[in-house]
């Protein structure tokens, strides 16, 4: 009989604690946000909230990380850490492997030349008469998180992205989006492909015609605080510290000297008025789009930037890099502070995070701290590598293509050969390649067409290789390690460590310390929209967020 009533007992308490937790999940999902605002920033190392804190604002990075959700062990797993790569697999879900963007630039055996990841002339400007909106998100070739709520909403979602640069804008937008927004170098203006746009809105016309790169390049960039309370970077004039041009490293910096130098906008995509205007132009655009309107979520991306291509001549130890996160902790505050007036702080879920990291000059490490790390001299590899197979296999071009961290051979030439076979010269590039001081390893690819699991070094490499769109041969370069060309400048990071932080929405305040990764972004996300995880995601949802 006790047995029995037990038995009982332990059901019913199963039952009414299931119909609690039932209830609880149920109130939590019905509270889906009016709007999605996320805000990606470009190069951001996560220790610069740390470094910077005592400087920043209440309203900005502060106010983000006291009151928000704050994912402190994130990585972004990326052969080749850049930011059309890190875009597409923050709103993906999935690894280069499966989207397809295995770098902002690959080589095109069909075409024999190298292509640009959202390079696509079938679609022309809207906005300019530039070739900079040609462009579209065809080459990738997964579902993004907004094209999944535009589906399951049969549309009615409306969905935006704005960046300076058109890779971060077009793959935070992803397919279906209803615009994506991005700064042209060459006009000063913000365009889009027609790709989104069949007629470009009058509103965006009338911003153009404030000519933000034009007017604030003419202003001089000068520190937001007195230069002698930036106790927490270098001096100004840092002797190792490169600079524009190799030649310009303090301030004040004259930004139309520089575009007199370029002849076009890029200096302008350094400062901290370019981040000003995406700030700027993503809230123009949240009055005139309808943006919350009505009952269905929306999705806002906002991609700014730390120093844009300058990232590399400055270093995170700069005084620039320190200014231009000051000024930045006052642009997302205006953000944060205008979006939760219109919609309510209950109504609007933020999150925070970066598409790529940062790492210190290589010059820096070696001469303040004694690092063993140096630059691996690409176009010396190369001339060498050729030397040993014109010796070995004779006098032919053997290099089709090479980059940064990956080497394309000639597949023609190869077959013709009687000497060796495709499989058997890349192990013999890929064994060349490993004798050089600078390299961790190296991986022919048809090691790893076989496919892995593998983690520690080699996870990197298997989680981005993409068969006819990465090289016969990829290797990745020892920890503070380099790629350095003669006369080419590279912006590189072998950096993984990202932010990640999710506000607003009664999201809870606390800090998840367990291991997780950028692809975990979406179906997070999912789980709080109240849409389908996507099938292929090869991310985890992050549970303290919901469990909590």
């Amino acid at each position: 009989m006790k047995a029995g009533v037990v038995v009982i007992f332990v059901l019913f308490f199963s039952v009414f604690t299931g119909a609690v937790w039932a209830q609880k999940h149920s109130d939590q999902n019905n509270k889906s946000p009016k709007v999605v605002v996320g805000i990606v920033v470009e190069n951001m190392r996560p220790d610069y909230i740390q470094r910077f804190w005592d400087k920043f604002q209440p309203g900005g990075f502060k106010k983000i990380y006291n009151e928000g959700a704050v994912c402190s062990n994130v990585k972004l797993t990326l052969h080749s850490q850049n930011y059309a790569s890190g875009t597409a697999t923050l709103f993906t879900g999935v690894h280069p492997a499966i989207h397809g963007i295995v770098d902002k630039n690959w080589y095109d055996r069909l075409r024999k030349n190298e292509i640009e990841c959202t390079g696509d002339d079938y679609y022309m400007t809207v906005g300019a008469d530039t070739e900079a909106g040609n462009a579209s998100p065809k080459n990738l070739l997964s579902s993004t998180i907004t094209d999944n709520l535009k589906i399951l909403t049969q549309g009615k979602a409306k969905v935006f992205s704005v960046g300076l640069n058109r890779e971060s804008a077009i793959f935070a937008a992803g397919h279906a989006a209803d615009a994506a927004y991005w700064f042209d170098v060459n006009s000063g203006r913000m365009i889009s492909s027609s790709f989104y746009v069949s007629t470009f809105p009058d509103w965006v016309r009338l911003f153009n015609s404030e000519n933000y790169a034009d007017k604030y390049s003419h202003r001089t960039w000068t520190t937001l605080l007195p230069e002698t309370s930036y106790e927490e970077c270098l001096r100004d004039d840092y002797i190792l510290e490169r600079g524009y041009f190799n030649e310009y490293n303090t301030f004040p910096h004259a930004i139309n000297k520089y575009i007199k130098r370029t002849n076009d906008f890029r200096p302008y995509k350094t400062t901290p008025s370019a981040n000003m205007m995406i700030k700027d132009f993503t809230l123009r655009m949240m009055e005139n789009e309808n943006i919350g309107d009505d009952d269905v979520t929306d999705f806002v991306t906002a991609i700014f930037s730390s120093m844009d291509y300058e990232n590399g001549s400055f270093g995170p130890a700069s005084l620039e890099m320190m200014d231009s996160y000051l000024y930045l902790d006052q642009y997302i505050g205006e953000l944060i502070s205008s979006v939760e007036k219109k919609y309510g702080k209950e109504n609007v879920l933020f999150f925070l995070t970066a598409n790529t990291s940062a790492s210190y000059p290589v010059e820096y490490l070696k001469d303040e701290f004694n690092l063993s790390i140096d630059y691996f001299n690409v176009e010396s590899a190369i001339a060498l590598l050729t030397s040993y197979l014109n010796i070995t296999y004779g006098e032919k071009e053997w290099i089709e293509h090479y980059s940064d961290l990956q080497l394309y051979l000639d597949h023609t030439i190869i077959e013709k050969s009687d000497n060796v076979t495709l499989n058997e010269l890349r192990d013999v590039t890929s064994n060349f390649i490993n004798q050089f001081e600078g390299v961790q390893v190296s991986m022919p690819a048809y090691q790893l067409e076989q496919g892995s699991s593998a983690n520690g070094m080699l996870e990197p490499i298997y989680k981005t290789y993409f068969k006819n769109r990465s090289g016969d041969l990829l290797f990745n370069l020892k920890e503070g390690w380099q790629p350095g060309y003669k006369f080419k400048r590279v912006n590189y990071t072998d950096q993984s460590r990202i932010p990640l932080v999710f506000f607003g929405n009664n999201i809870k305040a606390q800090t998840i310390s367990g291991r997780h990764n950028a692809a975990d972004l979406v179906p997070t996300l999912s789980e709080m929209l109240q849409i389908p995880v996507p099938d292929k995601c090869q991310g985890k949802i992050i549970e303290e967020l919901l469990t909590n």
